[in-house]
């Protein structure tokens, strides 16, 4: 319930300004009517697109009806916090660009070299909440960071945080797509804002340049394509057709980010939890290979790579090191590193060792690049 003669605009404008102190880069309101998202929804859920992702296809279509997920919700407040660590350099997509070209170098999404953000964004959320109530008095609400069945990115779009790229990510004319997005889903009838135009125009940019061909078309992923997925979602064996087109990414993918003309206005964050740890960011293949589970487990105490476990990290890097054999095969620390674990316990990393180990042997040939069939 809503205080009596509360005065909403004054209380929207309110919520914005205590966002921007509580770290976020902008904030905004939409209403609860994404019926126009339901249909793509369905389309690329029945199409299969999202792969072992289970937990897309779980709610159905409770996804785009946030007054089903949590009664009585009639705003979304949606709120962007910009990830660029603060020492950032200005050429930092030639520099992310030009990583990928060296052998030897584990390439980390850039999100996911600092703190996991569903713990900095909740946290910060729920701030803003209690701020709200004190405020507005008791209300009913509920904090969401990519953590319940939210269609954020629709939300956000309808809010005017930015537009779907060709990728599906959002952008933003002030801030590209490095940014996180988190929502509180309320009762209170605040005032909307209005969406964002587009402003993609004729560039495919993202979608030439990824490297799966994961991106169908504008506005189309298909996830069992994507890398990011592949090394973060995918829990078992990556396909063998795509291993090589991985090549040193080992935790997601920034290609159709750095790709895009947008993120040259990308923005440093304010906070220093996404600050980068543990050398993420200039690290080997072989050492970050060389990691016991204990040493895995301690070095990504609140990191989002946590979420994927020792094994897949293993398997990661091991697709990696083959891939090095393309521009340094037979490398004696790469297949020391890659010997030392042929007996591990898992099957899976036994399997991806396996074929790294063949690559730099020259016993497995490099799959020809194909077009993204959609299968």
């Amino acid at each position: 319930m809503t205080t009596p003669h509360l005065d909403l605009p004054d209380l929207a404008r309110a919520i914005k300004q205590w966002g921007i102190e509580l770290g976020f880069a902008d904030l905004r309101i939409t209403d609860i009517d994404l019926r126009d998202a339901e249909p793509g929804l369905q389309a690329w859920l029945d199409a299969g697109h999202h792969g072992e992702m289970d937990y897309m296809a779980s709610h159905g279509l409770k996804r785009a009806r946030p007054g089903e997920l949590v009664p009585g919700t009639v705003r979304v407040i949606s709120a962007r916090m910009d990830y660029l660590p603060a020492a950032t350099p200005a050429d930092w997509r030639e520099r992310e660009t030009a990583r990928l070209a060296e052998p030897r170098a584990a390439v980390v999404s850039l999100y996911a070299r600092g703190r996991d953000y569903h713990k900095v964004l909740r946290a910060r959320l729920q701030q803003l909440a209690a701020r709200i109530e004190a405020a507005a008095g008791p209300f009913g609400y509920r904090v969401f960071t990519d953590s319940a069945p939210v269609m954020e990115l629709p939300l956000a779009e309808k809010a005017g945080l930015g537009w779907r790229g060709k990728h599906t990510l959002m952008l933003s004319r002030e801030a590209g797509s490095m940014f996180f997005l988190g929502e509180i889903l309320v009762d209170l009838p605040l005032p909307v804002d209005a969406p964002a135009p587009a402003h993609c125009g004729q560039c495919r940019a993202c979608i030439d340049v990824c490297p799966t061909q994961a991106i169908l078309g504008p506005g189309r992923l298909d996830a069992r394509r994507c890398i990011s997925y592949l090394t973060i979602e995918l829990k078992t064996s990556i396909p063998l057709e795509l291993r090589a087109l991985i090549g040193n990414r080992v935790y997601g993918c920034d290609d159709c980010q750095t790709a895009c003309p947008w993120n040259k206005y990308a923005q440093r964050a304010s906070l220093p939890d996404f600050d980068q740890r543990n050398g993420l960011g200039e690290a080997s293949l072989v050492e970050l290979f060389g990691w016991s589970e204990e040493a895995f487990n301690r070095r990504t105490e609140g990191s989002p790579i946590r979420r994927i476990g020792h094994e897949r990290w293993l398997r990661n890097l091991a697709v990696g090191l083959g891939n090095a054999a393309d521009d340094a095969p037979g490398d004696a620390a790469i297949v020391a590193a890659l010997r030392a674990r042929a007996a591990h316990p898992s099957a899976l990393v036994r399997e991806h060792v396996a074929w790294a180990l063949a690559r730099h042997a020259g016993a497995v040939s490099v799959p020809a690049a194909t077009g993204a069939t959609g299968v």
